[in-house]
């Protein structure tokens, strides 16, 4: 027979899967985090911190915006997140009072990026816990928030474990099953996928040995590429072409193709041509990979009902 509960106490049953973030059971005042909209009033909104267990805050009516609040329905939603700055924090009767105003587009950025990391971090230590059937807060407790304060982030400490897991969890004292589940999870969530860069660029020479020119700067270009950054150049339409790569580093990837354009840029200056940057060097998607191959094949076929307009090394793959 279940034990009955004793007058007048209040019985809470817990999940063990549920806990805050970082090893601080509140923010503090200045912080930026992320919340979601509960509910709206009179007096403003009231809001839940999701990095915090979702603990309630609340956007006063005069922090939500610098403009002159007309429809505070319009302002702000229920169920939409937003990053707001803490301005208050009363730990003895557990009130936050948050700002919308105040928050600046950098601090946008920078709130995101953490956010984001953080999220990848709880994600990883949740899968553990679940599978391995140890309470959340118990592996925070014994290595989690000290990877925050060793390297700034878990999220840099994890990234660090897919190449060197002993020398990262060898202060820890872990079960061999959250271990292997930790190390397993995170491989397989971190380890760095291939990142697709594209830069468009018109190239054009008027001079004599104008298309020998042209040829001569794009494989320019394209011999600055490596093994770890392979440089593709085609032409779309002339005297449109794009350079495109596949890097594990995205910043090494961008400056290579920065290179390239550079390369191409002294080159077919030296014989008396242009070229110009018209899209600088970025990360693309594979949407943009079809839309960029259904226009080649578009103009391709363009191409193909005029008579004569065949070229010779259109593709400098």
């Amino acid at each position: 027979m279940a034990e009955e509960p004793e007058e007048g106490v209040i019985r809470v049953k817990l999940d063990n899967n549920n806990c805050r973030m970082y090893s601080s059971q509140y923010p503090d005042a200045e912080d930026l985090v992320i919340v979601q909209v509960q509910r709206v009033a009179e007096m403003g909104a009231y809001v839940s911190l999701l990095e915090y267990n979702n603990i309630e805050g609340m956007i006063l009516l005069s922090e939500l915006s610098r403009r002159r609040i007309r429809s505070i329905n319009k302002l702000i939603r229920v169920g939409k997140t937003e990053i707001v700055i803490v301005l208050r924090v009363d730990k003895e009767k557990g009130y936050i009072d948050l700002s919308k105003r105040r928050v600046s587009q950098e601090d946008i950025a920078k709130c995101e990026e953490k956010y984001n990391k953080s999220k990848a971090v709880h994600s990883i230590m949740r899968h553990c816990s679940e599978t391995c059937k140890v309470p959340l807060i118990e592996l925070y407790e014994k290595f989690g928030w000290d990877l925050y304060k060793k390297f700034g982030h878990a999220y840099d400490a994890f990234k660090l474990i897919v190449a060197e897991a002993d020398k990262v969890l060898a202060p820890y004292e872990l079960d061999d099953k959250v271990k292997t589940t930790l190390v397993a999870n995170i491989n397989r969530r971190l380890t760095p996928m291939p990142v697709r860069l594209r830069a468009d660029i018109e190239v054009t020479c008027f001079g004599y040995e104008g298309i020998d020119a042209i040829k001569e700067a794009l494989l320019a270009g394209q011999a600055v590429g490596t093994e770890d950054a392979v440089i593709k150049i085609k032409l779309v339409a002339p005297p449109l072409y794009v350079m495109m790569t596949t890097a594990l580093d995205k910043e090494m990837g961008i400056a290579k193709l920065e290179e390239a354009c550079a390369a191409i840029g002294e080159t077919i200056k030296k014989k008396g041509g242009e070229a110009n940057i018209k899209v600088k060097a970025r990360a693309v998607s594979e949407r943009d990979d079809r839309l960029l191959a259904s226009l080649m094949e578009t103009l391709e076929k363009q191409n193909a009902e005029v008579d004569g307009d065949e070229s010779d090394g259109d593709d400098y793959e």
